[in-house]
């Protein structure tokens, strides 16, 4: 038989689905896509929906009071601002974190990764409270820091401290696998060509890894201006002073003055909407880069 009568390999092995090449069933994929579907709507969708409902039950006037209201102004101003020092100082930290580790071999690299990634294993909570024994007035710092007239429990820097703690990780693990991704062959070529390290961190490091710094810094954002747990330890809760916008949407459900609170939580979730889309967008256009930059 000549090879022109031979079945190709194409035509000899039929095609299957990928589902069933698994073996799975059309029913087991329904299933599958009911629950996750499920899910989403009854946890993540209907929640949201709810936020807004609520926000709008006793019109515009009220929600228009709710969120002009003086305590709830200081409340935003506050939250904008922590997330204002507490972002720009991570990137850089996380930057220069991830650009030694990725870049460099060096004795305690592996302490470095491990302590980049504490707050993620240790609970806000606990890590308030450790702000509050280091600089709370019976703390070990704290009567120092009384005879000099400084203030950081209770007050803004306690706030930021607390909300750099807790977002450090977002952008310094963005950027790690990424980094270590590309290699250092850019980096020695631009040196070869006489440029001076400085310059070669500027046109070379931070142009190849742009996506996934902006991909961290949204998420460094988001979770800067919705953290509870460090910041209603070390904040006291007082109202028009160290409340954030969270907080302060819980005093006011407290005080069972539910449309405010879900006035206020609608701005907080229209900013967290806001970061949603742009992730969204980030990953839709730099999808490729962006699962570089997570691969291990």
């Amino acid at each position: 038989m000549s090879d022109a009568t031979l079945p190709s390999a194409a035509t000899a092995a039929p095609t299957r689905s990928p589902s069933r090449a698994r073996g799975e069933s059309p029913v087991v994929q329904f299933v599958l896509i009911a629950v996750s579907l499920a899910f989403l709507l009854l946890f993540l969708l209907l929640p949201l929906v709810t936020v807004f409902i609520e926000a709008a039950a006793k019109g515009w006037e009220a929600y228009r009071a709710a969120i002009t209201e003086p305590d709830a102004l200081a409340a935003i101003r506050l939250t904008l601002l922590v997330a204002a020092i507490a972002v720009p100082f991570n990137i850089v930290v996380g930057i220069a974190a991830a650009w030694a580790v990725a870049k460099f071999e060096f004795r305690g690299k592996n302490l470095l990764i491990s302590l980049i990634d504490l707050p993620f294993s240790v609970s806000p909570v606990i890590s308030g409270l450790v702000f509050v024994l280091l600089f709370g007035a019976q703390g070990y710092l704290g009567p120092w820091l009384q005879a000099n007239d400084l203030k950081i429990v209770f007050a803004l820097p306690g706030l930021i401290l607390a909300t750099v703690f807790v977002t450090f990780p977002f952008v310094a693990r963005e950027l790690i696998p990424h980094m270590q991704s590309l290699g250092s062959s850019d980096e020695e070529a631009a040196l070869t060509l006489g440029a001076s390290p400085w310059r070669v961190f500027f046109c070379v490091t931070l142009p190849n890894v742009k996506w996934s710094l902006f991909y961290g810094v949204l998420l460094c954002n988001a979770r800067a201006m919705g953290e509870f747990g460090a910041v209603a330890v070390v904040s006291g809760k007082i109202r028009g002073l160290t409340n954030t916008m969270p907080l302060h949407i819980e005093i006011l459900y407290n005080e069972y003055m539910g449309a405010a609170a879900f006035a206020v939580a609608s701005l907080l979730a229209g900013l967290a909407l806001i970061t949603l889309v742009l992730k969204t967008l980030l990953e839709w256009h730099y999808g490729d880069v962006i699962a570089a930059s997570r691969r291990h």
